[in-house]
């Protein structure tokens, strides 16, 4: 039975993740945060392990728990956890960016740069991270978020190269609206972090906390969960896994709109896209 570490499993994507590839036959460990969603995951009959990525104590244990009861192998990893910090660059303070990128990028890094080893020894393994259709298209008044996800993109293809080779596959996921919690999360981040009454982009913010406020799947081209988890599952068994994968059509729009439009149209494309 192959074995697969995935980081933020309480909900939405991950969640779908370690349910759907568990009823596969992977032996899944399923990381989380907090105590409250490590229990309740258990009681989905899943190997739910604490982890925050933020914590570099917590990725040690928690990969030492894994290995213990995996016989030390890992078969696969995926980069998961994550979360949006709304508002425009000006208004984020140091730490806040600080923040976003220990959870999206230095936490998946150092947990990744742990397990490479153990898929050497093994002469094969798969890494998957999930980035997002703004890992590579910038929309505006998300900047730690946008930044965050192209230094994943970066990451994770100077990383393919460096395992030319070692039988270790690297893939990104690229998703676009998925229905999930991320809008609310982004919603709690955007409150807790930004002060608008200081900002010059008061009137911008008012449509950005309507859009926030809204049901996911009131969204345009929203998909749920397993639209991700058919991507997941061809980098995870096929025998030639992809670079990259896209999801939604957004997603696919853009990566097109980028090879043909001047940088100066795709902006105001992006520009329109990002008021929805």
């Amino acid at each position: 039975m192959p074995s697969i570490l995935i980081t933020g499993c309480s909900s939405g994507i991950g969640l779908c993740l370690a349910q759907k590839l568990f009823s596969r036959g992977w032996e899944v460990y399923a990381g989380a945060r907090k105590d409250s969603d490590v229990k309740r995951l258990e009681t989905l009959g899943l190997q739910s392990i604490k982890l925050d990525v933020r914590d570099e104590s917590s990725i040690t244990l928690a990969l030492d728990h894994v290995l213990n009861l995996s016989g030390g192998k890992l078969d696969a990893l995926i980069n998961n956890a994550g979360y949006g910090q709304p508002g425009a660059i000006e208004d984020l303070r140091r730490g806040v960016i600080i923040e976003q990128f220990e959870t999206n990028l230095f936490g998946p890094m150092s947990l990744t740069n742990r397990v490479i080893p153990i898929m050497r020894r093994q002469g094969s393994g798969r890494i998957i991270n999930i980035s997002s259709v703004l890992g590579f298209a910038a929309m505006p008044y998300r900047g730690a978020y946008n930044a965050s996800k192209f230094a994943i993109e970066g990451w994770s293809d100077t990383l393919r190269m460096e395992l030319a080779h070692t039988g270790i596959n690297v893939s990104l996921i690229e998703p676009g609206p998925i229905l999930t919690n991320f809008r609310a999360n982004s919603f709690i981040a955007f409150k807790q972090n930004i002060e608008v009454q200081k900002s010059n982009y008061q009137n911008e913010y008012t449509g950005m906390l309507e859009r926030l406020n809204k049901k996911g799947s009131t969204q345009p081209f929203t998909r749920p969960p397993e639209a991700v988890l058919e991507k997941v599952i061809h980098a995870l068994e096929s025998s030639k896994p992809k670079i990259r994968y896209y999801v939604t059509f957004p997603t696919y729009l853009f990566a097109f709109l980028r090879h043909i439009l001047p940088w100066k149209l795709l902006d105001a494309c992006l520009r329109v896209a990002g008021k929805n």
